[in-house]
């Protein structure tokens, strides 16, 4: 199994054998590197592509104690470094967005651009009193997943959150096995995940250091408040522009591989630096 120590922690990853610009996709909570499986086949066609499993998640070590996002960043950056994919085109999911968002904030010459897709910054609305009772009610229910978790009703956990948190009803028998398997393995993370105070936090003033290209997307399936956090995020963005997934919810690259491909290549290609 490749592995490399990455930040003082062993990371899990595959290169692809494309080439082209480099491209690194950063998976979200529960997942890892086999999410990103659908648009593999299209993406190396165009791309030196490399997938990882973030710290804590299936193959990747996990290290004791409490860990925080800023350790995530840091881990992409050292691993971005260290396989010489700085600087690269980074796309981000759900967790693995908020991450992008943030190393883009503080490291942004790591970055040829960026795709971050639903980032759960819910922090960067709390001054928005609009949303509150949506907030409020997301909220008690990833509190609900949490209560499972700590009770070690991992599959309870990992159902409410697929069904009620992330995808919608009935999703849970429709994932296929390897998906439910990683969602029960990569489990314990995620309640680690939530105990960072951080972790739905973003500093706005911040994210206009990042100058390079920026494509901020949502799914029309999907929970109301991804769409103000992307509208949030796209005004600190000037330079941003957002896309709607017709038809998609929050993992468009499992859902919709062929629209995602297809988006990531295009953005690409239009901001492709010249060599």
């Amino acid at each position: 199994m490749p592995r490399i120590e990455a930040n003082d922690v062993q990371l899990y990853y595959e290169e692809g054998d494309g080439d082209g610009d480099p491209l690194v996709l950063v998976h979200g909570s529960w997942g890892d590197h086999n999410n990103w499986a659908p648009v593999l086949p299209a993406l190396t066609e165009r791309f030196r592509v490399l997938v990882y499993d973030r710290r804590g998640h299936s193959r990747s070590e996990r290290p004791p104690g409490q860990g925080s996002r800023f350790e995530d960043e840091e881990d992409l950056a050292a691993l971005m470094e260290t396989l010489g994919f700085a600087p690269a085109y980074v796309a981000g999911n759900s967790f693995g967005a908020s991450t992008v968002l943030s190393l883009a904030s503080r490291r942004p010459e790591l970055l040829r651009g960026l795709v971050a897709h639903e980032p759960p910054l819910m922090g960067v609305m709390a001054d928005d009193t609009r949303l509150l009772p949506l907030m409020a009610a997301a909220g008690e229910r990833i509190e609900g997943v949490l209560a499972h978790l700590r009770a070690g009703e991992t599959l309870a956990g990992a159902r409410q959150f697929v069904e009620e948190v992330a995808l919608g009803p009935g999703a849970w028998d429709q994932l296929p096995d390897q998906f439910r398997q990683t969602f029960l393995t990569n489990a314990p993370t995620f309640l680690d995940e939530q105990a960072d105070p951080d972790w739905a936090n973003l500093d706005l003033g911040r994210l206009p250091g990042y100058t390079g290209p920026a494509l901020l997307t949502k799914g029309t399936e999907s929970p109301p408040w991804f769409s103000e956090i992307i509208a949030r995020l796209s005004g600190a963005l000037p330079q941003a522009r957002t896309h709607t997934f017709e038809g998609a919810g929050h993992i468009p690259h499992v859902t919709h591989p062929d629209d995602y491909a297809r988006l990531v290549t295009d953005f690409i290609e239009e901001h492709r630096q010249p060599s």
